[in-house]
């Protein structure tokens, strides 16, 4: 008597054709003749789990079968005559697996034009160019359509030939077992024809490779990181298809004296501690010299001064690639410097400005540090004193 089908795949008569393919795949691969040599009961289980998933993968045969069993088979090629062949289920269920390993019949082989690859090349900029833009050459290595055969890898005057090995289908078969496995044919790589007499330049390739020089124009504003797509820049088409697209890659190079902070410049400058006290102007650079901006600007430092004291000077940041109204602002840290190879008159001139000085009026932040000082010595004190 026939073994139950839902059985043999070890499923649930409410199965899901997921679960089911599943099953199959697990049971096939199990009781497959080649894993299992010289073992007739592999074979006759083989058969029989091919034969299960050939009825319960039609939704008719399944209808027929859950209502009437191996009888309800009867005239429908099913029960075990005329059911799927193993080589034709395995390119069904397997074919996602392993693309075109199992069966496939006499599928041509993809020989048409193909797209050709994107290229990617890194261009590094100075800040100078990112903010107001630039007009770069740069020098790609691609591969190019050969001009001497116009692409074919045929000399000129001849053409490439059908494979005789493939017979044109860029395919060979083997038959191993149950299976017909498909492979590239080994011969024409797939494309279904060979080139008898090359081309001398390409060597049958249909392409060379060749460094072409491209200009590339750099938008003002652009930020490091960016990337700039050229299209039709890439590498060419194999067999008459289209160029691939050049990919470039913006990296920003440090500057000496700005950090970028998206469309912000920020820049420390250094202030004489007598300005910083007194009050005054110093000079900050700036990027972009324009009618009415000059690449160095005016920066009003307040009397009393500190180190970390900012100043903003609006619109003189990185332009925007949004909008060209649009600009980020320069902010100026100023840095109090401290003289130093002070000679003798100016050394007493300081001693008499110290002697001058009071802590709570001229140093605002030494007392309120001393205050916070004097508390935390104290607390450590007392926690010594308990301690011991």
């Amino acid at each position: 008597m026939a073994r139950d089908y839902y059985e043999v795949l070890g499923v649930s008569r409410t199965c899901s054709d997921v679960e089911l393919k599943a099953a199959f795949r697990k049971a096939a691969m199990q009781h497959h003749p080649d894993r299992n040599p010289g073992d007739p009961e592999a074979e006759i289980r083989f058969k029989e789990v091919n034969e299960a998933y050939s009825v319960l993968s039609d939704g008719q045969k399944r209808a027929a079968y859950d209502r009437y069993g191996h009888a309800g088979l009867t005239g429908m090629n099913g029960g075990g005559a005329g059911f799927q062949s193993a080589q034709d289920i395995f390119s069904e269920v397997f074919g996602d697996v392993f693309g075109e390993m199992f069966g496939g019949g006499g599928r041509r082989a993809n020989a048409g034009p193909a797209r050709g690859q994107d290229l990617r090349f890194d261009l590094e900029i100075t800040l100078e160019q990112a903010f107001s833009g630039d007009m770069v050459e740069i020098a790609v290595p691609s591969s190019q359509t050969c001009e001497t055969c116009s692409g074919s890898g045929a000399k000129p005057g001849s053409q490439p030939v059908q494979c005789q090995t493939c017979h044109g289908v860029g395919r060979v078969r083997a038959t191993q077992g149950f299976f017909a496995i498909e492979r590239t044919c080994p011969r024409c790589g797939g494309a279904g024809r060979v080139i008898a007499d090359p081309c001398r330049t390409c060597h049958g390739a249909g392409q060379v490779r060749q460094e072409r020089r491209l200009q590339v124009r750099i938008p003002a504003g652009v930020d490091d990181g960016a990337r700039i797509r050229l299209q039709g820049e890439g590498d060419a088409g194999a067999r008459g298809g289209p160029k691939g697209d050049l990919y470039i890659f913006v990296s920003v190079r440090p500057h000496e004296l700005f950090e970028r902070d998206h469309l912000d410049l920020h820049c420390t400058v250094p202030v004489p501690m007598t300005v910083a006290a007194l009050g005054g102007e110093i000079d900050a650079p700036c990027l972009g010299e324009t009618a009415d901006c000059e690449v160095k600007a005016k920066v009003r430092v307040p009397e009393g001064a500190q180190t970390g004291h900012t100043v903003r000077l609006k619109g003189r940041g990185m332009p925007s690639l949004r909008s060209a109204r649009e600009r980020g602002d320069l902010i100026v840290e100023l840095y109090v410097e401290t003289p130093t190879h002070l000679n003798a008159r100016q050394k007493e001139l300081l001693r008499e400005l110290a002697a001058t000085c009071t802590a709570d009026k001229h140093h605002p932040r030494h007392a309120g540090f001393f205050d916070k000082a004097k508390r935390f010595w104290s607390a450590s004190k007392r926690e010594e004193t308990r301690v011991g």
